[in-house]
């Protein structure tokens, strides 16, 4: 008997060690949405978020937060090489979060390598309008595409941030999710659709031309150190896309864009592989 309970704790302390680190915990990116808000003329607005909590205050004290202006005027010129990445299919979940859609990659089955770290695709989100400017100009939409590397000393995450004008092209990873947003638009907050196997890949994610800049998580906490990849070439999405995840969102505000946050004299990179 003594055995078997010896066991028995065994496999119990190493299944909460997977559920601890499993990269199905994206909610820590977006949990407690229901005490922040975007209107910055709340008290719960973007300004105050570093005020609501004290685990919060990197919001309003941290010195290398995003969004931020990818201004022509600041870029240096990098030779990073081509993004190292590895997707494959994932069973996947989306999900209704109040201010954004969010799509929850399942299975541990993509990733992006940086610098010899290993980082796994955990999931993507949408913002409406874009949170990064170029050149001070906002555009429509950005997805976000979250990969953590976690371990039980280690918490790290970098995102690819992939910039949308409104045109007359048809976004493909919209086109392939158009029905499953449709579905979730009447239903309450933290409802989830699934949607199968779904392959990242489709993304069609550009290598060679991107920012690169270290900088936080647009929503609270706002942890810092986060490396944030943005691709240059600005796609285009139909205006009738965007509205389409406007109308699953469960929030009715004029979007989930942080303001543009001060640079800092941080480096921001342009990998100039085919400039």
């Amino acid at each position: 008997m003594e055995k078997f309970s010896s066991k028995f704790f065994i496999c119990i302390l190493f299944a909460a060690l997977l559920l601890q680190y499993s990269p199905a915990r994206s909610q820590e990116l977006f949990e407690d949405e229901d005490e922040y808000n975007y209107d910055e003329n709340s008290d719960r607005g973007p300004s105050h978020w570093g005020n609501i909590k004290p685990e919060w205050r990197t919001c309003k004290t941290g010195r290398m937060q995003s969004p931020i202006d990818l201004n022509k005027k600041r870029l240096q010129l990098a030779k990073l090489g081509p993004l190292n990445l590895n997707y494959n299919p994932s069973n996947a979940t989306l999900k209704k979060n109040i201010y954004e859609i969010e799509l929850l990659f399942l299975d541990p089955t993509s990733s992006l390598t940086i610098n010899g770290t290993r980082y796994i695709l955990q999931n993507l989100h949408w913002h409406i309008p874009s949170e990064h400017t170029i050149n001070g100009r906002r555009l429509d939409l950005e997805v976000h595409l979250v990969h953590v590397h976690q371990t039980p000393t280690t918490n790290l995450t970098a995102v690819i941030g992939i910039l949308f004008k409104t045109g007359s092209r048809t976004d493909p990873l919209l086109v392939l999710l158009e029905e499953d947003l449709k579905a979730l638009s009447g239903l309450s907050v933290g409802a989830n659709r699934s949607v199968g196997v779904f392959d990242p890949s489709v993304i069609n994610i550009e290598r060679d031309l991107y920012y690169r800049y270290m900088g936080s998580l647009t929503t609270p906490p706002c942890t810092e150190n986060v490396t944030w990849t943005i691709l240059k070439r600005v796609r285009k999405v139909r205006g009738d896309q965007i509205k389409l995840l406007q109308n699953a969102v469960a929030d009715d505000s004029n979007g989930n864009a942080r303001p543009i946050q001060p640079t800092n004299n941080r480096k921001v990179q342009l990998n100039k592989e085919y400039n």
